[in-house]
Formats: C-alpha cells, sequence, structure tokens
C-alpha cells in the first residue's frame, strides 16, 4: 500500500504565508516524482509544482513562480510546499499526489483546504 497523509492547509490573510506537508509511506519515496495540485470551484485541476526523487528537478505553474517553493526530505519521506505572498485567487483545495513513473499520478492524498482572505 502506498499512503499520503497531507496537512498544513488553513486560512490565512492575503500576503501571508502558510506551509503545506506530504508524508509518504510504502515505496512512494521510490517513484519519479511528488506533486501538488489544485482545484478551486468551477476551475479544473492544475499541477501546482513536481519536484522529482532522484535529482530534485522542479516544475512550476506560471501562477506561483517566485512565491511557491516545491522541496523534500528523503530521510523523512516528505514533500513540502511553501507558499509566500499568497492571494484570494490561491484559495483551493490542494493535493499531494506521487508518480511512481512519468505522468502516471497514481497515489493522491485526502486534499488539504487552503483559504486565503482578501
Amino acid at each position: 500500500q502506498v499512503q499520503l497523509v497531507e496537512s498544513g492547509g488553513g486560512l490565512v490573510q492575503a500576503g501571508g504565508s502558510l506551509r503545506l506537508s506530504c508524508a509518504a509511506s510504502g515505496r512512494s519515496f521510490s517513484g519519479y516524482a511528488m506533486g501538488w495540485f489544485r482545484q478551486a470551484p468551477g476551475k479544473d485541476r492544475e499541477v501546482v509544482a513536481v519536484i522529482t526523487w532522484n535529482i530534485g528537478r522542479t516544475h512550476y505553474a506560471d501562477s506561483v513562480k517566485d512565491r511557491f517553493t516545491i522541496s523534500k526530505d528523503n530521510a523523512k519521506s516528505t514533500v513540502y510546499l511553501q507558499m509566500n505572498s499568497l492571494k484570494p485567487e490561491d484559495t483551493a483545495v490542494y493535493y499531494c499526489a506521487s508518480a511512481p513513473v512519468l505522468n502516471n499520478w497514481d497515489y493522491w492524498g485526502q486534499g488539504t483546504q487552503v483559504t486565503v482572505s482578501s
């Protein structure tokens, strides 16, 4: 079994910061990549950030680049999303996911609500 456990969501003011965590069990950390996704009401689910396990290569959506940072801690089998300068349009349910191989997002966390007030 592969399990992803998320934490860190909540309510923050615009301009504030929040740090999301995703702890992986099983063989998730030996896969290709971990990613953060989000979905707002009436909007499609979108990729926020991705990091590969072995080399730490990262990818960011244009809307969050220079504000969000994805990182990993191999010893703790945990991936983080540091979110700074938050905007109301960042409000969404955020999900972490694991891709054992390229583009196969097979495992998902439960989702955590991030709400940014104006």
